[in-house]
């Protein structure tokens, strides 16, 4: 079902992204190394671009070329005076590139350090497995992977969300990167400290590195492992992973963000980069609520 997105939000999305263009040009002043004036002046700037994509993902519809007509060319015409074609903005996405990942980063860093952590990752496909070696598009950036729900050809998205439901860290990577590979492991989560849970997959020798800097990485063991005792405390925390479940269902029915109709890898990272800075601002996210009593676990650590 389609949700009408209100010019409120539309403006309240253009300020912010305006304000923090203007802050990264006034940042790039400062150090002598000021972006060359563009030859060619388009209807609509960066950051109303950025505006765009990032409401369409807010707004729950499914085909962005609809979204497009009837919401920016006619719903709130008054808005974007100086919207082009649809065709014509599809060639204005790449060079929004780099500012809608600036946002991304700017939203993810605004996200409470609460020390109560979740991960996971969610496969998106590219295509069919069975088309996987006549797909043009994602030559040499998807690869075939394998998740909980079998094989797949496509990239994989990593994210790190704390107990109030918003994305503390994030990575995007080709689908046969493991949930513990170590590189992947240290860049989401060395800069966090508390307590982060995750399934199975992110048994890794990393935990004794993760817990000397302040952070403890907690799994459930696999079958052929011997389980660790874990205090009542923590067992009101670990039963709540599936919180991340929710969060990758709002960013897969709600905003969208895996199709197989894609036509470039960088339109697709914008896709996805939009999708997740569309999620960072809703008002309404999945969070933890602890019960007053808990069964007993055991689990890795």
């Amino acid at each position: 079902m389609n949700v009408q997105i209100s010019e409120i939000k539309l403006i309240e999305l253009f300020i912010e992204v305006d304000d923090l263009f203007n802050a990264y040009l006034e940042y790039r002043k400062s150090i002598g190394d000021a972006p060359r004036k563009p030859t060619r002046v388009t209807g609509l700037t960066g950051p109303e671009v950025c505006t765009i994509l990032v409401a369409y993902h807010y707004s729950g519809y499914k085909c962005f070329e609809y979204f497009y007509r009837k919401v920016v060319l006619d719903a709130h015409a008054d808005c974007f005076p100086m919207a082009p074609t649809y065709k014509r903005f599809l060639g204005l996405i790449p060079r929004a590139a780099d500012l809608v990942y600036l946002w991304l980063l700017y939203s993810v860093g605004r996200a409470n350090r609460t020390g109560l952590y979740f991960i996971d990752s969610k496969k998106l496909q590219a295509c069919h497995l069975k088309r996987e070696h006549s797909n043009k598009v994602f030559k040499g950036v998807a690869k075939k992977g394998k998740s909980s729900t079998g094989w797949f050809f496509g990239l994989k998205i990593h994210l790190v969300i704390n107990n109030l439901g918003e994305i503390v860290s994030f990575d995007l990577t080709p689908g046969n990167v493991g949930d513990n590979n170590h590189n992947l492991l240290r860049k989401l989560l060395s800069s966090l400290e508390g307590r982060c849970v995750g399934d199975k997959g992110y048994l890794t020798t990393l935990f004794s590195f993760f817990y000397e800097n302040g952070l403890h990485l907690i799994t459930k063991p696999k079958k052929n492992m011997k389980p660790l005792p874990v205090e009542n405390e923590l067992n009101l925390f670990i039963n709540k992973r599936a919180v991340i479940e929710s969060v990758f269902d709002i960013l897969g029915t709600v905003c969208d963000i895996e199709h197989t109709r894609h036509r470039s890898p960088l339109n697709a990272s914008v896709h996805i980069f939009s999708a997740l800075v569309a999620y960072q601002h809703m008002e309404e996210k999945p969070r933890v609520f602890f019960p007053s009593k808990s069964k007993s676990v055991k689990i890795a650590a």
